[in-house]
């Protein structure tokens, strides 16, 4: 069994930053495939960024494209989101989510998903 866990929510004014991370636990036969999801009451997921465990190549939503950086750690199948100059409409549950194909898909096609972790941005 597969487990995701995410850390490092919490409240921030606009303008400032946080770090989210992703640690996945249990068996794994290859590194995870893994990005990072959003999600606000009454809508559905939105992708946010992802990377590749084959060429830790990269993919981003336009509207964090230049403020987010997801990384991959060195220790396997664990990641970080930084997220700088945040706004107001950053305001979300963020998931992270992990996947055993070595592409970043955009959709919500994730063998794995964590709780969630709540971010509120305040203006």
């Amino acid at each position: 069994q597969v487990q995701l866990g995410e850390s490092g929510g919490g409240l921030v004014q606009a303008g400032g930053s946080l770090r989210l991370s992703c640690a996945a636990s249990g068996h794994l036969d290859k590194p995870l495939t893994m990005a990072w999801f959003r999600q606000v009451p009454g809508k559905g997921r939105e992708f946010v960024a992802g990377i590749s465990w084959a060429n830790r190549r990269t993919a981003y939503d336009d509207s964090v494209k230049a403020r987010f950086l997801i990384r991959r750690d060195d220790t396997p199948n664990m990641m970080s989101l930084q997220m700088n100059s945040l706004k107001p409409e950053d305001t979300a549950v963020y998931f992270c989510a992990g996947r055993e194909g070595s592409a970043v898909d955009r959709a919500t096609r994730y063998d794995y998903w964590g709780q969630g972790t709540q971010i509120t941005v305040s203006s």
